[in-house]
């Protein structure tokens, strides 16, 4: 079986969300100090790099990351091919793409994942909107995944969010060919936090 990361190392200077914390990693224990072992403390936001949102994220009250569930995490999932798009992701940009019918898992890889070359945020990426994400609920997609560090802007979210949709953001697709894949997502277990980081990992016989 052939596994395909699609997680983006976490690193301190790598690119955030504007606002989110910076990745600070040191060492508090060294054994070039004297200590007996090597210890690391990270301090980093959870929406950092390769990750899922919760409901929480957008929705006061909404279930943390805990709660999401495994069975939606993993699966098969089909890599959409979208490099074409220049706008926004809204409804009539969906009707443009070859979407399988019946998929429970999309990824959809985009030019945003030209921008991983670059640590300095760029505003100008492809995102999903409303009505685009309304769509991806009426086809009862379970995940949806896209290669930068945002799913969609705010209306997105709420959609995606409330039908219970996982949206997994920082997916690096530039190796990755569009097609069928088995997927393995596991984010860290955190109770009660709005996102949480997620090794993400596409499998092919």
């Amino acid at each position: 079986m052939e596994l395909i990361d699609l997680t983006l190392p976490i690193r301190p200077g790598m690119v955030v969300y504007p606002g989110d914390p910076e990745v600070h990693l040191e060492r508090s224990s060294s054994i070039a100090a004297g200590d007996p072992a090597n210890i690391s403390r990270l301090d980093f936001g959870v929406h950092t790099g390769t990750h899922i949102d919760a409901p929480l994220h957008f929705i006061e009250g909404a279930a943390g990351a805990e709660a999401v569930p495994l069975e939606a995490l993993v699966g098969p999932a089909v890599v959409v091919d979208a490099t074409l798009l220049e706008g926004d992701i809204d409804e009539a940009a969906l009707e443009t793409l070859d979407l399988p019918d019946g998929a429970e898992r999309l990824i959809f890889k985009t030019r945003n994942s030209e921008l991983w070359t670059s640590d300095t945020f760029s505003h100008d990426f492809t995102r999903f909107v409303e009505s685009g994400a309304r769509r991806i609920v009426d086809m009862g997609v379970r995940l949806v995944g896209i290669d930068y560090l945002s799913i969609g802007d705010e209306q997105a979210h709420h959609v995606l969010l409330g039908a219970d949709v996982v949206p997994v953001e920082g997916l690096d697709l530039r190796e990755v060919t569009p097609g069928a894949y088995g997927l393995i997502c596991m984010p860290i277990k955190i109770a009660g936090s709005d996102g949480a980081p997620a090794r993400v990992v596409l499998t092919r016989e």
